[in-house]
């Protein structure tokens, strides 16, 4: 399926691995060149180099700490025009409430709330101008269904879903489109961490952990970086212009809700 996207620029944070690789790879199919984010510079180029020799569109790696003004003005940088912007950063470590002082929340919020935030500021104005332009956020299904543990990466992302909720209507008949992708479980580097929690908590095996998340899913299974990605892109697509300030599940129906 052309996704209607041919010759447009995104920039892809987080890119270099997981939900974020994925994402990217899906956008380089369909032809978006794309300015690629992450923040340690090895594994970024070698993702780029295989991205654009894989897809034959330009990829530009920018390696940067995008939660400092420093890090986003260098990204922002070389990408002057931004069609398409998927903001994506990997969640705070699990833990309980005890566990968070002053600096995990702000670092918590700083991440997953305020650099998006600041990140969706500075391309919107471009993406008004030209009356087009698709904005993904990569949040978490833990803020549709609280999940204990990663109740600092909830409660940062609900700030943001709710920053959303108001500005995607407000900016829609711009024709700029603004929505939530809420990962459940993947297979990504993230879901070993929390998979390793959940064996050495309980006093089973990480194969065991596995085997039970598998079973308490619908599916049977995490999803995969490339089922995700191929949703990313659709969002970011030309027939994605009446889908407004959503939040989007991809969980295998892990989450037991009507709506």
């Amino acid at each position: 399926m052309d996704l209607g996207i041919k010759g447009k620029t995104a920039i892809v944070c987080g890119g270099s691995k997981g939900l974020g690789r994925g994402s990217a790879e899906k956008l380089a199919e369909a032809g978006v060149a794309i300015v690629l984010n992450a923040r340690t510079e090895a594994p970024l180029l070698e993702a780029a180099k295989e991205i654009s020799q894989k897809y034959g569109v330009d990829v530009t790696p920018v390696a940067a700490d995008v939660t400092t003004p420093e890090g986003r003005a260098k990204l922002l940088e070389a990408a002057p025009v931004v069609d398409i912007l998927v903001n994506n950063a990997g969640g705070p470590p699990p833990g309980v409430w005890s566990d968070w002082g002053e600096t995990e929340w702000q670092a918590a919020i700083r991440a997953n709330m305020l650099t998006p935030i600041h990140l969706i500021t500075a391309v919107l104005p471009g993406m008004i101008e030209r009356r087009w332009g698709r904005i993904v956020n990569i949040t978490s299904g833990s803020v549709k269904a609280p999940i204990p543990a990663l109740g600092l990466s909830g409660a940062a992302r609900s700030g943001l879903t709710g920053f959303v909720a108001g500005t995607s209507r407000q900016v829609a008949h711009h024709g700029v489109t603004i929505n939530n992708l809420l990962p459940g479980q993947h297979e990504t580097s993230r879901i070993e961490s929390l998979m390793n929690n959940e064996a050495k908590k309980k006093g089973i095996s990480v194969d065991q952990a596995r085997e039970a998340a598998y079973a308490a899913n619908p599916a049977g299974r995490f999803g995969t970086t490339e089922e995700f990605g191929a949703a990313c892109a659709f969002l970011c697509s030309a027939y994605a212009g009446y889908i407004v300030g959503q939040n989007i599940l991809l969980d295998g129906g892990a989450i037991n809700a009507t709506f």
